[in-house]
């Protein structure tokens, strides 16, 4: 099976799931093509996974030259593929024109190509002018993929209601754990931050609206008021940094920014609780290694987060759970800085609450799926798009 996968600009969990897809199909023989920035094929290695690469300049933001330059490149990439499969709403939509003809009607699409799948991996959540703009690029992913996944419950409802001819639910596992730390490790990391014996409170995640970071540093303005005060480290760069470092300057918050780490599984078992306070999520690689680790989770209730730690509706997060459901977080609304205080103060003054938690998540990580499962679902599918046609 010749298979290309589209990807529009990455840094983190779509190109490493890209990444993962590619290679494991690979492995299992499929010609495996990936069109994608120059940057994508720097940071994840497709061609040293088993696939060929292509670049491909899809930007993050619409640009009405080069998008056209990317669909007419895609167009030639694409003609010999058996299935294309593209990650990401822009790419998805650049994917539908490259592998379409426009057909008469409002949004109408004739099939041109090979079949198409979408993975969608984040909602839209801004305003104004941009959700529109998304929100017409929503439109010509429902209508024009034959196949759409969302990585949440709410995204594949969103798709169906615009007229999807088949949604369902995506796969997006966390890599495979590395060994735990030991404990000279944790105690080295609390040193080296500063912790000591203060409560250390965790966050991992791009600094972006979407985090909701600004919560995050309303709570630990209360936290400071705590004996002993506890320490918020968060790790990840982006657009943010200049205006959360300012904040934290200006009222001297108990917080520390510490870039880009790649000491991740060291950092969670150093620490004694971790923060998730995000506007949206589908299903972050961070809530994943976090349950791996057996560290107590405080997230908001949020697209994909609570089916990932058993709170959902029973059969309400598709084919994520292996097994009966368990709660392995507290979990609070977005954007709502006093209900994530009190649930992380809750942990902190409760070590019983803090091991059950802990011992909760772990149990919960065995029953999510693998990198191999991922696989299976998508070659399962691509096959299945095949037999039917687009």
């Amino acid at each position: 099976m010749r298979v290309a996968l589209v990807l529009g600009t990455s840094a983190g969990g779509v190109g490493r799931h890209v990444r993962s897809v590619a290679e494991r199909l690979a492995g299992r023989g499929a010609r495996v093509l990936v069109c994608g920035p120059a940057s994508t094929e720097d940071l994840f290695g497709f061609a040293a996974g088993g696939a060929r690469f292509a670049e491909v300049d899809l930007a993050d933001r619409p640009r009405p030259v080069s998008d056209a330059k990317a669909v007419a490149r895609l167009r030639s990439l694409l003609r010999d593929a058996d299935v294309v499969h593209a990650h990401g709403l822009r790419a998805g939509a650049l994917a539908v024109a490259a592998c379409a003809r426009i057909a008469p009607g409002p949004l109408r699409f004739s099939r041109g190509g090979p079949p198409l799948v979408v993975t969608l991996h984040n909602a839209v959540i801004t305003g104004g002018r941009t959700a529109a703009v998304y929100g017409a690029l929503e439109r010509v992913v429902a209508r024009g993929a034959a196949r759409v996944l969302g990585v949440s419950p709410d995204l594949e409802e969103r798709m169906r209601a615009l007229g999807a001819r088949s949604a369902g639910h995506a796969i997006v596992p966390a890599p495979a754990p590395q060994a735990p730390p030991g404990p000279a490790v944790r105690a080295d990391l609390r040193a080296a931050l500063g912790a000591g014996e203060r409560p250390l409170v965790l966050t991992v995640g791009r600094l972006a609206a979407q985090k909701g970071l600004p919560t995050l540093l309303d709570a630990a303005a209360v936290w400071a008021g705590r004996t002993p005060q506890p320490l918020v480290a968060i790790v990840g760069d982006g657009p943010l940094e200049d205006e959360l470092n300012a904040r934290i300057e200006a009222e001297d918050l108990p917080v520390r920014l510490l870039g880009r780490r790649s000491d991740i599984p060291g950092l969670l078992a150093a620490c004694d609780v971790a923060v998730v306070p995000s506007v949206w999520e589908g299903q972050p690689l961070i809530v994943q290694e976090i349950l791996r680790a057996g560290r107590p989770l405080v997230a908001t209730r949020v697209g994909g987060v609570p089916g990932m730690v058993g709170a959902a509706e029973r059969g309400g997060a598709g084919p994520l759970l292996h097994g009966p459901e368990s709660e392995a977080a507290l979990l609070v609304p977005p954007n709502d800085a006093e209900a994530l205080g009190r649930a992380v103060s809750r942990v902190l003054d409760d070590p019983s609450l803090a091991a059950r938690l802990g011992s909760a998540a772990a149990r919960r990580s065995a029953r999510l799926p693998g990198e191999d499962d991922a696989a299976d679902q998508l070659a399962d599918l691509y096959r299945d798009v095949l037999n039917t046609g687009p």
